[in-house]
């Protein structure tokens, strides 16, 4: 796929997705994006980027650690996102500190050494260009200036990850590819320091996707994910069949009625020197 096709993939697969997304993802996140604050240990009145920001989820507490003194801005390839993101920030009282804009994460329209700390929370393994990402967040960064990623982990540490090969069988083209090559190895620490920033840390987070029922499971890796653009394109028998399949392929993590199905987050920090 080349890089402009992916960016317009994802940009309307996560348009249709905003909906679902919380639902089924905002506490399955938690221990990620929990890390990745704690990494970037974000202080009263410190300007912060989110990159890929989608709902808000990360940039709102973002806002609430740097204060009232302190601004965050939070950007996103989706449009609904985007919006879903700044009706969040109303709402939880953060509209004074926190804004939002829909760009490319691989051209930030931001300043040079503007801001004290960069996140960017399960987002980078989207990108057509990670390095170039991490390239825009450390030019945005003043020097000393943090970056805090987290990442899917290894394939094969992630239960869940039949869901590419399922939907691919069924629509071409449409489904992220090497989601889970910035998880693999010394990937993710190679990419900080291709982007040229300095002082990395990366640590794996093992943690269960937990989902009471199947139609969870299967709202969650369907509707609410990255392979929502090519779903929509299913007919009804289509979805039976590929709900099906996947169910079969997390049998395995059943339990009763519901699912504990593994997973693995690559957490890291870097700095501009």
């Amino acid at each position: 796929m080349d890089a402009r096709l992916q960016r317009r993939v994802q940009r309307y697969g996560w348009d249709r997705a905003a909906a679902s997304y919380e639902a089924y993802w905002a506490e399955q996140l938690l221990p990620a994006q929990a890390r990745l604050l704690a990494l970037a240990a974000l202080a009263p009145g410190e300007r912060v980027v989110d990159v890929a920001c989608g709902t808000g989820l990360v940039t709102c507490r973002a806002a609430e650690a740097v204060g009232v003194t302190g601004r965050v801005v939070g950007t996103d390839i989706s449009d609904v996102m985007v919006a879903r993101a700044a009706d969040a920030a109303t709402v939880r009282g953060f509209r004074e500190q926190a804004r939002f804009e829909r760009c490319d994460a691989e051209s930030l329209p931001l300043p040079d050494a503007s801001f004290d700390a960069a996140l960017c929370a399960l987002g980078l393994m989207y990108l057509p260009d990670p390095v170039q990402a991490l390239r825009e967040m450390r030019r945005v960064l003043r020097p000393g200036g943090r970056v805090a990623v987290a990442v899917w982990g290894a394939r094969e540490r992630c239960g869940w990850a039949e869901i590419f090969p399922i939907v691919e069988q069924r629509v071409t083209s449409d489904v992220c590819p090497l989601f889970f090559q910035l998880g693999t190895g010394d990937a993710l620490r190679l990419t900080f320091d291709a982007a040229g920033l300095e002082d990395v840390l990366v640590e794996r987070l093992p943690t269960t996707l937990y989902y009471a029922r199947g139609d969870d499971a299967c709202g969650a890796a369907f509707d609410g994910g990255p392979v929502a653009l090519a779903y929509a394109h299913f007919d009804a028998a289509t979805r039976a069949e590929a709900h099906a399949e996947y169910l079969a392929s997390i049998a395995p993590y059943r339990r009763g009625e519901g699912y504990a199905i593994p997973g693995e987050f690559v957490v890291a920090r870097a700095r501009r020197v």
